[in-house]
């Protein structure tokens, strides 16, 4: 798709966005998966193409689709979501690539510890007043300081799946 992105200020759509995430646990038997119903985000994009912009995701609406291990995910062990409610991702710079792709460069902040993080998304959809964006990535959760581990049972990176829709707000 070779489609230009419109210019402008762009807010992020929660009714069609996701943000998801994958972990293996019991010593990589189990893989656990949650989604953020709470997802928040605004770009900016600028003449010369490059974008700025934020995603924030709202801990306390992670779902496993189990209240027990949520409530545990959102604890100090893990997540803790009473002194740290958000996880955000800066972008600090979004340029378009070849055909689809997009070099995104950012800083992750999750439990009040943050990390510069570099992926490449997708660019799915895009008209002059709407544009999707998608991306997979992964991410160690110790370097955030999310490092409980009851008997070694979690190891191994976190994968993060977005798929983010934004709005034209205006020019």
């Amino acid at each position: 798709m070779t489609v230009a992105v419109e210019t402008g200020l762009w807010q992020l759509d929660p009714t069609t966005s996701a943000v998801g995430l994958r972990h293996k646990t019991f010593w990589g038997l189990v893989t656990v998966k949650g989604t953020f119903a709470a997802v928040t985000g605004r770009g900016e994009v600028r003449p010369d193409g490059s974008a700025t912009g934020t995603v924030t995701l709202d801990v306390a609406s992670l779902d496993t689709r189990n209240a027990k291990r949520d409530t545990h995910l959102r604890s100090a062990d893990l997540l803790d979501s009473d002194n740290h409610p958000e996880i955000t991702f800066a972008v600090r710079g979004a340029d378009r690539l070849d055909g689809d792709s997009v070099k995104v460069v950012g800083q992750l902040t999750v439990r009040g510890i943050s990390r510069p993080l570099d992926l490449t998304a997708r660019l799915t959809s895009a008209t002059a007043e709407a544009l999707t964006l998608a991306a997979e990535f992964t991410v160690d959760r110790d370097q955030f300081g999310v490092t409980w581990n009851q008997l070694g049972m979690m190891r191994g990176l976190t994968t993060v799946t977005a798929e983010l829709r934004f709005t034209r707000t205006e020019a």
